[in-house]
């Protein structure tokens, strides 16, 4: 007998797979609709040059998205700017963590090309993905499923106020 887990919500990013490349770029499209979408649109913090997004689809709760505006693949097409504000930026989203969730590490990287597991291929993007102890368990090792303790709603609130207070 197989056991099942019912996670409705994971339809829509079965379907919006095929569909990333298609449709534009959310990493494009996003950023230049109305700021007053932003929380929709799951961004928490924008710059000149790049911005914060939480991950619609998150590996871990928390799982936030550094984001040059330039369209781009590539890191080295990216201006020395450009390539400060995402380093500040990441150094900013571990310090709204701290402040509020209080992790006790991340993981934090980019993966550059379809190969190397970029879902959007070609708009460059950090990962940060914050970690706790007791954060991994059986579930995504026999259950085949990850286990989010936190939603996104409750997520974009918490550290949307740590990116305002500046």
């Amino acid at each position: 007998m197989m056991d099942r887990l019912w996670a409705p919500w994971r339809l829509q990013y079965i379907k919006s797979a095929d569909r990333i490349n298609e449709e534009g770029c959310i990493f494009c499209d996003l950023p230049a609709q109305d700021p007053e979408n932003d929380r929709e649109n799951l961004i928490l913090q924008r710059a000149i040059h790049s911005f914060i997004i939480m991950n619609k689809f998150p590996y871990n709760g928390g799982h936030l998205m550094i984001v040059p505006y330039k369209h781009t693949n590539r890191f080295d097409e990216l201006n020395s700017d450009e390539k400060l504000e995402l380093m500040n930026l990441l150094e900013d989203s571990m310090e709204a963590f701290a402040n509020t969730f209080e992790p006790h590490g991340y993981n934090i990287g980019m993966n550059l090309g379809r190969v190397a597991g970029a879902g959007i291929k070609d708009h460059l993007h950090f990962h940060i993905v914050p970690r706790w102890n007791g954060d991994t368990n059986f579930m995504p090792v026999i259950g085949k499923t990850k286990v989010i303790s936190v939603g996104l709603d409750e997520v974009w609130e918490t550290l949307h106020k740590q990116f305002n207070l500046s």
